[in-house]
């Protein structure tokens, strides 16, 4: 079986030549720089948007109301943000990265604009709607442009500038969102999000003038595509349904409809991923499981600022910036690992990668406890640099290992917009997961702190065995 971590029908580093070298003056220079400014601030926008929206919901409420679909603001943007990128690889094929990035940038300003001018909730989270549709297509294109329209020699690092931007979005998402919050200009906010998509969809048709798709329009596979959605809507809904019974019942519901969407994709033709997945002994199914077990883990970033709060009687500018240590730990790790060039080496740092994420997460749990001091609050933002270490060590090597996983050029584009929708689905199901798991806690602060944690940290486990499977030879 192919290593998954060796690019396909790749040369080995010392038999390139100093021409062929990859470097970053080369991959930041040129048209290729043009890509990737256009891929990353498409991830940017849709990564920041998410945290950006948080900050500003209390601001809307108290403007607009609607308390009561506070959650649906959220889910409604996750749910089409996932279907929308269920048609990335389709948009490249038949129309190329220049129309489906116009799509994508317009189809995001126009969901922003509709924020913008909302009057009341509901309104509000049809636009999201919009927004999310268009933000999944640009989260997916983010690194489905990459197999399509860079040399392979400079997937990993493209890949790691990508990724960078999940968490970039951590970081900035909150401080852009709050600012906007205190001056009481959250309105404003949303038709500055509308010009600057604008803006980019501009640079995006100069970036890819005369880069065209095949023309070839694969049909939607409905039958894979509706048991999917259902299941992400079933599983998010866990999040909103009152505890006990109807959050097992919707679960339950979930998972049966993600059985079903697997035992469907297995039998199809026409598939969401790509088919080798589903072959006997092919590893790119446990490279899919690794991200979405990554992906998990840093779920944990939305409950750390509140508890650093509520335990550590930190302001939210410290708590912010607490929360933020994961990021950036994340963000500096993989600028490290994206020059690695030994195949060895990269199968190690894949299988680092979640073992330092879980180890993280069960420190910071276990640390947990109220009336902390500033010591522990300096120790747990160690515990969670080392959590986001083991994000940035493996993030963009799989994002690599999924791309390079076929020669086909249809499967390979599956493959990479694959990336985002399992990333997605794993953002929506770990977030309904972790808010069931703070209400269990009940009034102790410390108790769900520690079940978010723990809870999150069993679904990071997982990755360390899915790492494993995925990195043999």
């Amino acid at each position: 079986m192919k290593d998954p971590v060796s690019p396909a029908g790749s040369a080995e580093p010392s038999r390139m030549s100093a021409a062929e070298a990859a470097t970053w003056s080369d991959l930041l220079s040129g048209r290729h720089l043009a890509i990737v400014l256009v891929m990353a601030s498409g991830v940017l926008l849709y990564a920041m948007n998410l945290y950006f929206t948080a900050a500003l919901m209390p601001s809307i409420v108290t403007d607009i109301g609607g308390q009561q679909y506070y959650a649906w603001v959220t889910t409604a943007f996750v749910i089409s943000a996932i279907v929308a990128s269920l048609f990335v690889s389709r948009a490249l094929e038949a129309q190329g990265p220049a129309t489906a990035y116009l799509i994508a940038f317009v189809g995001f300003a126009l969901g922003a604009a509709g924020n913008a001018i909302s009057p009341a909730m509901e309104f509000l989270i049809a636009g999201r709607v919009v927004q999310g549709l268009g933000g999944g297509l640009l989260a997916g294109l983010g690194y489905a442009v990459i197999r399509a329209a860079l040399p392979e020699r400079h997937w990993a690092r493209a890949t790691g500038v990508v990724s960078a931007m999940w968490g970039l979005g951590t970081l900035f998402g909150p401080a852009l969102g709050g600012l906007f919050a205190e001056l009481g200009l959250w309105r404003w906010s949303y038709g500055g999000l509308a010009v600057v998509s604008l803006l980019f969809a501009v640079v995006a048709q100069r970036s890819f003038a005369g880069a065209t798709g095949s023309g070839n329009r694969t049909p939607v596979p409905v039958a894979s595509l509706i048991p999917l959605v259902l299941a992400t809507i079933a599983i998010s809904l866990s999040a909103i349904v009152p505890i006990g019974w109807p959050t097992f019942a919707v679960v339950g519901i979930g998972l049966v409809l993600l059985w079903l969407f697997v035992v469907v994709e297995r039998r199809s033709q026409n598939t969401i991923l790509p088919r080798i997945t589903y072959r006997r002994g092919n590893a790119l199914k446990w490279v899919y499981l690794t991200v979405a077990a990554l992906s998990a883990g840093v779920m944990v970033e939305n409950f750390i600022p509140l508890f650093g709060q509520q335990l550590a009687g930190l302001s939210p500018l410290i708590a912010g910036l607490l929360g933020a240590v994961l990021s950036l730990a994340w963000v500096i790790a993989q600028l490290f690992v994206v020059s690695v060039s030994s195949e060895a080496a990269r199968r190690r740092a894949i299988r680092l990668g979640p073992l330092l994420l879980t180890a993280g997460l069960i420190a910071y749990g276990l640390l947990q406890a109220q009336g902390a001091e500033m010591t522990m609050v300096l120790i747990w933002a160690a515990v969670l640099a080392v959590a986001g270490v083991g994000i940035g060590l493996a993030w963009p090597l799989l994002g690599v290992a999924a791309m390079s996983s076929t020669t086909d050029p249809a499967e390979g584009g599956k493959a990479a917009a694959a990336i985002t929708t399992t990333q997605l689905i794993a953002f929506s199901i770990t977030s309904a997961f972790a808010g069931t798991l703070m209400a269990a806690g009940g009034d102790s602060v410390a108790d769900a702190a520690r079940y978010v944690t723990f809870g999150i940290a069993l679904l990071t486990l997982l990755g360390i065995f899915a790492a494993g499977i995925a990195t043999r030879k």
